[in-house]
């Protein structure tokens, strides 16, 4: 099969083949006509090919920009009944730091939050490895999971339950460096108190 830039190439001697013979013979033949319509018809598969790049490019961006949104809206679902409701953030800033101090109802409602926080990190995750995740956001991400996977509440849970994530998921969580300075919103606001 012939490249596109061949064709062009063969169009273009044939045009000026076919110019020559115009200027010569004063007179304009089919090969001439040919010439000119298979130039024009490469330059529209070129324009049409770079038009489709331009297109796909901004599909893509969108594409990320939508599932980026997606991600930070799982997470915010997660979060925004502790804000809503002071009973759950009582239970969700105890049970970071001290599980035991929860009842069994209580620490149900821990480990069901839990769950979906850490889902919602997995799926954010799933993101940055697939390329639909700028880097930048994921560094922010990257960083509060490291606070708040070695909390002691959460900790428990996932040595409790990490068959429930990915492969891929578990094995990032279990490399992850945790911080020098821990900080959960069960930590956050000790200091102000001493």
């Amino acid at each position: 099969m012939e490249s596109l830039a061949s064709r062009t190439s063969s169009a273009t001697l044939q045009l000026r083949f076919a110019q020559n013979d115009i200027r010569y013979n004063g007179n304009m033949n089919w090969d001439a006509l040919s010439a000119i319509s298979q130039l024009v018809g490469s330059l529209a598969v070129v324009l049409s090919v770079l038009y489709l790049a331009v297109q796909v490019h901004q599909s893509t961006r969108v594409a990320k920009l939508a599932m980026q949104d997606a991600a930070a809206t799982a997470l915010r679902d997660v979060t925004k009944p502790l804000m809503e409701n002071a009973e759950l953030e009582r239970i969700w800033r105890v049970g970071l730091e001290d599980i035991s101090a929860l009842s069994i109802e209580e620490r149900a409602r821990f480990f069901h939050a839990v769950y979906q926080f850490l889902k919602a990190f997995e799926t954010i995750h799933f993101h940055y490895v697939y390329g639909m995740m700028d880097r930048d956001l994921w560094e922010g991400w990257h960083g509060l999971l490291r606070h708040y996977v070695v909390a002691p509440g959460m900790a428990h849970y996932w040595k409790l339950r990490p068959e429930v994530f990915s492969e891929r998921f578990r094995n990032f969580v279990n490399s992850l460096q945790p911080p020098t300075d821990q900080r959960t919103v069960g930590t956050l606001f000790k200091e102000g108190r001493s």
